[in-house]
């Protein structure tokens, strides 16, 4: 989904420093990798290059640095963080299946007015989370820098979710017009699939997990801004 909320995942306690430099070095590439995105976003609208869509000035930015994501699963899984490993999958896997299997799968959803509204709320955000997570490791995160993780979700989340659902749906048309990648019975393996009922079912699973981690941030927000505990980066772990 748009956000992958909650707070700083701690690394151990007493962290090798060659895994501290490995978790400080990919957070400060993803920084530089959704900055670099967010001035391609800027960019397109400011001055549109002719004859190419948004979809094909950003695709290989956005590739490359959401599948990155896939490592904080790994980080979780081997300990070099303290996360949860099923919980962080989940929130690794809605955008890497908005990424893989809706906007890189379909000629319609890069199309869709919602992926400007996601790369937007994507970018934004996680220049925010990965350059907290950055300065967490060496105890120098700001407060300024604090207050817009726990306050600029407000909007984002929203505008994010918004966009996925709309370039999952323009990607659900494509699908159930072309029953592509679906397999209807009988066949020799017996097993039936439609990817069109996939999306919508992925579509569905929005409705009980985003206000979860929706209320949650806001909790958090209470937590750390408004119970005082902005003045500590130690509390936001």
């Amino acid at each position: 989904m748009a956000g992958k909320g909650g707070a700083a995942p701690k690394t151990r306690k007493e962290p090798n420093v060659a895994v501290k430099a490995y978790l400080i070095l990919y957070n400060v590439v993803q920084v530089i990798g959704w900055s670099y995105l967010f001035y391609q976003l800027v960019s397109y609208h400011v001055n549109p290059p002719k004859d190419v869509t948004l979809w094909e000035h950003v695709k290989t930015t956005v590739v490359i640095f959401q599948n990155a994501a896939i490592l904080e699963v790994v980080h979780a899984a081997v300990g070099f963080v303290v996360s949860n490993v099923v919980l962080t999958a989940a929130q690794v896997y809605s955008r890497v299946m908005v990424v893989g299997l809706v906007l890189l799968a379909t000629p319609t959803a890069p199309l869709s007015i919602g992926l400007p509204l996601a790369l937007f709320a994507w970018s934004v955000t996680e220049i925010i989370r990965y350059s907290f997570y950055a300065l967490n490791l060496i105890g120098a995160v700001p407060y300024f820098l604090i207050w817009c993780r726990y306050t600029f979700f407000i909007v984002l989340y929203p505008i994010g979710i918004t966009g996925e659902l709309l370039c999952i749906w323009s990607a659900y048309q494509y699908a159930s017009e072309t029953s592509m990648w679906s397999f209807p019975l009988p066949n020799a393996l017996n097993f039936t699939f439609d990817f069109g009922y996939f999306l919508i079912g992925s579509m569905l699973a929005y409705i009980p997990v985003f206000p979860q981690l929706y209320l949650y941030m806001f909790g958090q927000r209470k937590k750390v801004i408004l119970g005082g505990g902005g003045s500590s980066t130690k509390k936001t772990k």
